[in-house]
């Protein structure tokens, strides 16, 4: 059995900002943790304000709960880009192999269960199904 504080755990995030789909790994520490395994993957916290990188998880669905602040959701459908607008209590699943991208111009904190493993993009695009993954 694994018991989190999540309280104590999102206190220690520091707020990120001016994130980018190509900020460094090593920009990103602090701002994000890993705080228990979870079937194929793992819980994680992140707390930040700007765009993250397109990413999808070809082995599950991917759970996200906005702790506080709010963030735009971009998937990546097969009618095209769908955007929701999230905020603090809400929850989103993320369709299994879904491409997605988080933006949040005013800070956001945020829970996800996410399954392993996450391909990213390293390139900032509009659309990610013609960029190569990382």
């Amino acid at each position: 059995m694994i018991i989190l504080d999540l309280k104590a755990e999102l206190a220690k995030l520091k707020m990120l900002e001016g994130r980018t789909p190509t900020t460094p790994e090593a920009a990103r520490a602090g701002a994000f943790a890993r705080l228990a395994p979870y079937r194929d993957g793992a819980i994680f916290s992140a707390k930040f304000a700007g765009t993250g990188a397109w990413e999808r998880h070809p082995q599950g669905d991917e759970i996200v709960q906005i702790v506080e602040g709010s963030t735009i959701l971009h998937l990546m459908t097969d009618a095209g880009r769908q955007s929701l607008t999230l905020s603090a209590g809400m929850m989103a699943i993320v369709p299994q192999n879904t491409w997605h991208q988080f933006e949040a111009p005013g800070g956001v904190c945020l829970l996800t269960a996410t399954p392993q493993p996450t391909e990213h993009l390293s390139v900032d695009v509009e659309d990610p199904r013609s960029a190569g993954t990382r």
